[in-house]
């Protein structure tokens, strides 16, 4: 929906311009292949080693009307300075070299076990992106759900209370992604996206067996420094307290709740919206296309490359497994 701006790049984007010998963008398209999230979000490098530093709008100047002969007093706006930090997200793989080559194919067997480190990394990456508390685990950053978390705070028209009453909740997400609304952060001179170097071949210590024996095996280091910089909170809307059951049982209407989540955004041209939902509200949100989209309800998809991708009034929808259905009420 809106032309990126030069700094504003997909994942996919900063791997193509920072890394020509191709390692790093087919890291980056396995990125993708598990990860929804990363076909839409926009990264920016911070300003800071450990993260960005963000300057936003808290107040409008004042202005009036005058008389001629008459002035008007001077004002201001005012802003605010926030720091958004990363965290870092790391591990390792060690495989034993003889396991390696077993089957003929080292290179293939190392690329296995590298795709369960992939997977696991976006894994996290994803459910930190909506549940990471640096607050309670200062090792993480800070992600959406603690941000948007109480409908009478000061985002509260946001937080959309779907009226959920026991403990199989879950959460539906519009989040539009942009240079000026919210968008993910690494660290000033760092690479974006998951670093992985590998070690080579090297004697590692072991831990099964007699302790303090040595073997020879293959390592490798994987590393992730990432974060998220809300820079304008009206671009981002939560639709908490979905009730899994009452849901499934056909007595909330998402589709309702998803049209007053694109009325809450002040300009959907400013950035890239996209819905975040998991398997359950999606499967359910594809039911309801058989009813209300053949009757005009705005649910609809394309066949794009070969792959279905559903959009609700032209705004994409994505599954995204990280956004759990065991989440405390809004």
């Amino acid at each position: 929906m809106a032309t990126l701006n030069t700094n504003v790049l997909t994942l996919a984007d900063w791997a193509k311009r920072l890394d020509p010998n191709g390692k790093v963008p087919s890291i980056v398209e396995l990125l993708s292949q598990t990860n929804e999230l990363l076909m839409d979000m926009q990264w920016i490098e911070g300003n800071l080693p450990t993260g960005h530093r963000t300057t936003v709008r808290t107040g409008l100047p004042t202005v009036a009307w005058r008389l001629l002969n008459q002035g008007i007093q001077p004002s201001k706006s005012t802003t605010a300075q926030i720091d958004e930090a990363c965290g870092m997200l790391e591990a390792w793989s060690e495989v034993d070299k003889d396991l390696a080559m077993l089957n003929g194919n080292t290179s293939a067997f190392r690329l296995s076990e590298a795709q369960a480190f992939i997977e696991a990394m976006n894994q996290e990456m994803a459910s930190t992106m909506f549940y990471g508390n640096a607050g309670v685990s200062p090792e993480e950053f800070t992600g959406l759900a603690v941000r948007y978390s109480d409908p009478t705070a000061t985002n509260g028209s946001n937080v959309l209370d779907a009226g959920g009453s026991g403990a199989d909740n879950s959460s539906i997400w519009l989040v539009t992604w942009g240079g000026q609304t919210v968008h993910g952060i690494f660290p000033k001179g760092s690479k974006a996206g998951l670093i992985h170097e590998d070690m080579g071949e090297v004697t590692v210590e072991t831990t099964a067996g007699i302790a303090g024996t040595r073997m020879r095996a293959y390592q490798d280091r994987w590393q992730w420094k990432t974060g998220i910089a809300l820079k304008d909170w009206r671009y981002v809307v939560r639709i908490g307290s979905i009730d899994i059951s009452d849901l499934q049982a056909g007595s909330v209407d998402i589709i309702d709740f998803m049209i007053r989540a694109i009325h809450r955004i002040p300009n959907v041209r400013l950035g890239r919206p996209v819905f975040y939902m998991n398997r359950t509200c999606f499967q359910e949100l594809d039911l309801l296309r058989r009813t209300d989209v053949i009757s005009g309800g705005g649910l609809t998809f394309a066949n794009v490359d070969g792959v279905i991708q559903y959009a609700f009034r032209g705004i994409p929808v994505r599954v995204c497994d990280a956004l759990t259905e065991t989440e405390a009420l809004v």
